[in-house]
């Protein structure tokens, strides 16, 4: 069928896959932030997942939802190289002013400026931006020198200047886990400080399945200020519901064999939906129709696709040595997996594959969903390791 119609490609304007089945994390979602724009209490949100299950598709959404209620919506995604606080400290100038055009330049502007001005000095921050705004710190706030109160001080001036104007700011921090433990524990700290003076600023972040557990270590009362969603795969329905909607929509059926031999190859992973869906219908031999046949001639290339996009990306970024225990964990075949027995299959004892274990967990490649298990982050990861020995 005609490639330039493919309702699966990237960009083509068809809501994904990773959209299917999460209306009420959504509705959740807007009714928070209706909430704290009227000055009532409403939880931050964490989503949590595998990669390729769609948190970032999901964060666009929030950002589109909250744009859609008046808000200023800023994005960041977190990396392991970055330092947070000049991401902080951008997150902040950029949303400061972008709240100043909804007024002139008023001197509680140029107040909100003056303390990330404060904040910019204390912690030796780059003054991100070509605008040179020309204002002073102002001393005793965001310049104590301990991140939690500082942070808290820059956060808090943003949702009161986003409270005098009747709107709110949103921030979506994607691969949130990479946040250093002190990181982290001045931004809990700094949302607690906003959920307390109900103030107009949320934050959706979203990361990795150990991210609750990353939280909870940086602050015991995390749980108690988030609201968590675990973003997983689709059922089977949900699955063929993502394939057939979108090809329907452009005068499209799939044969009903042909679905849910897409729903099973993929295992419902959204980010696997689309590729298999998108190489189906450049496969298509008959116009108006996808058959078990089309899928067939499609997987191969899918899998090609996939193995030389998704997880070579991830894979081409390890160390001989993490590849050797990516290698050993694949070898024993479906996760989870206990840390001992990968040990073992490398003729190696625990600790000594330790820090490779760790560094394999830090930068996200592995999580550990409890003591002495470790898991890939990657869906059918196992899967491509072993087509790469073959």
């Amino acid at each position: 069928m005609d490639p330039v119609r493919n309702p699966y490609s990237p960009g083509a304007g068809t809501p994904p896959p990773a959209l299917v089945g999460r209306d009420e994390v959504r509705q959740q979602f807007d009714i928070a932030i209706q909430r704290l724009t009227l000055g009532r209490p409403a939880r931050s949100t964490m989503l949590t997942g595998l990669r390729g299950v769609g948190k970032t598709v999901l964060l666009r959404e929030f950002g589109t939802i909250g744009q859609g209620r008046g808000w200023t919506h800023l994005h960041l995604e977190a990396t392991e190289d970055d330092r947070f606080l000049d991401s902080a400290a951008t997150l902040a100038r950029k949303s400061m002013l972008q709240l100043s055009r909804r007024r002139e330049f008023s001197d509680r502007v140029r107040r909100a400026l003056g303390i990330l001005r404060s904040f910019q000095l204390r912690w030796n921050v780059p003054d991100a931006g070509s605008i040179d705004l020309r204002v002073d710190p102002i001393p005793g706030y965001a310049d104590s020198g301990a991140l939690e109160e500082d942070l808290s001080d820059l956060f808090a001036e943003i949702g009161q200047l986003a409270a005098a104007q009747d709107t709110g700011v949103l921030f979506t921090i994607d691969e949130i886990q990479y946040l250093s433990r002190d990181d982290l524990a001045a931004l809990i700290v700094a949302l607690h400080r906003i959920s307390q003076e109900q103030l107009p600023l949320m934050l959706v972040g979203a990361g990795l399945p150990s991210l609750p557990a990353l939280a909870g270590e940086a602050k015991s009362y995390a749980e108690r200020l988030f609201t968590y969603h675990v973003i997983d795969k689709l059922n089977p329905e949900q699955a063929e519901t993502a394939l057939a909607t979108p090809a329907q929509r452009e005068g499209v059926e799939w044969d009903h064999s042909a679905l849910g031999l897409v729903a099973e190859r993929s295992q419902g992973y959204p980010y696997f939906l689309q590729e298999f869906g998108k190489q189906a219908w450049d496969a298509a031999q008959v116009d108006g129709a996808i058959s078990r046949q089309d899928v067939e001639t499609a997987i191969p290339i899918a899998v090609d696709e996939l193995d030389t996009g998704f997880f070579a990306v991830r894979f081409n970024r390890t160390t001989p040595a993490e590849r050797n225990y990516l290698a050993a964990m694949a070898s024993l075949g479906g996760g989870p997996y206990q840390s001992g027995e990968v040990a073992r299959s490398m003729g190696k004892t625990t600790s000594q594959v330790g820090p490779v274990r760790d560094s394999l967990i830090t930068r996200g490649l592995c999580y550990s969903s409890g003591y002495g298990i470790i898991d890939f982050t990657v869906p059918m990861f196992d899967q491509f390791l072993r087509r790469q020995q073959n």
